[in-house]
């Protein structure tokens, strides 16, 4: 079981840190585009499909053909913490490399975004404060690393209720039989 965690969480947390990182490196210091965060988490899907995958074919080859709802939502939880660790790890090396201050870049977005809304000075001098203090909280791993971490694993614990919904109905995409 294990085995099939790594195994498929290594995939899923490549398949998710690799665009990711690749975007990062491509931007290099500009400003995320505004679809940015669409094209992330559809991506983070894509790649916790995976834990799917894991799901049935440890239920059709390992349980023959059953598996119940616990051992299920277990394996994808399983899988969705490795996934998103690799994506921890590949968020802070694209970091490292272009030098990116995300903290600031994402600060600097958030009061053009406010200031083009209208908002008023008080309400923008209020943002700014907000900013200042998570650009000081940000540049601690302490806080950061939890907070790239929890990007990726709600999404993880949905794909496996939904997998684990699914799967423990052996009537679910039935496993082939040669």
């Amino acid at each position: 079981m294990l085995r099939k965690i790594l195994t498929h969480g290594i995939v899923a947390g490549l398949i998710a840190g690799i665009p990711m990182s690749i975007m990062v490196l491509a931007m290099n210091g500009q400003q995320m585009m505004s679809y940015g965060m669409v094209l992330g988490y559809l991506t983070m899907l894509i790649a916790l499909s995976a834990v799917f995958v894991a799901i049935k074919r440890h239920r059709d080859v390992d349980g023959g053909g059953v598996i119940r709802f616990w051992p299920a939502f277990g394996l994808g939880l399983g899988i969705s913490a490795v996934a998103g660790v690799l994506y921890v790890l590949t968020w802070e090396l694209a970091q490292a490399a272009t030098h990116m201050d995300f903290a600031s870049d994402y600060a600097k977005a958030m009061i053009q975004q406010q200031r083009a809304k209208g908002a008023s000075p008080e309400a923008l001098a209020k943002l700014a404060a907000e900013m200042d203090a998570f650009k000081v909280q940000y540049a601690s791993p302490l806080f950061r690393l939890p907070m790239t971490f929890i990007e990726i694993f709600p999404v993880g614990v949905l794909v496996s209720l939904v997998s684990a919904g699914l799967l423990r109905n052996p009537r679910f995409l039935p496993a082939r039989r040669g």
